[in-house]
């Protein structure tokens, strides 16, 4: 018996659509990445792009455990002497909340230039309306 390897041309992908209200973020976080790389699926091939696309509306309403929305900072840094930057996630949860789940499933990614293509699979809205009903995307709980 030969072991099963997909193919490029043979895989599928579907588009789901996860309503984040009153999820917790790290939950919320760590499923999207596991959809994304596709390893629910059969047919997963570690070297291979198998995810699905999905499509995270009302992340403005995710919520936060414990202190984290006070506490929780976001660090970045321009490269140029004192260019170190921080915003708490009180602040970021009013001006783009996007970001927050955004930053929440790439840190659950591999560093590679596949998970790289799978996080392009992802798209967040703060609201509840998105422009990909022409897709189909098919509700999940999770």
């Amino acid at each position: 018996m030969k072991t099963y390897v997909a193919k490029k041309g043979e895989l599928e992908q579907k588009w789901f659509l996860v309503d984040a209200s009153g999820i917790p973020l790290g939950r919320l976080a760590s499923k999207v990445a596991h959809v994304l790389r596709g390893k629910g699926k059969p047919q997963y091939t570690p070297n291979l792009d198998c995810g699905d696309h999905v499509v995270i509306v009302n992340a403005a309403k995710v919520r936060l455990t414990g202190s984290k929305l006070q506490n929780k900072t976001l660090k970045r840094h321009s490269g140029f002497q004192g260019g170190l930057r921080t915003d708490k996630y009180q602040d970021l949860m009013v001006q783009r909340p996007e970001k927050v789940i955004e930053l929440a499933v790439k840190g659950m990614l591999p560093k590679t230039t596949l998970a790289r293509s799978n996080f392009s699979k992802l798209h967040v809205y703060a609201g509840g309306e998105h422009p990909h009903a022409a897709q189909g995307p098919k509700a999940v709980t999770l």
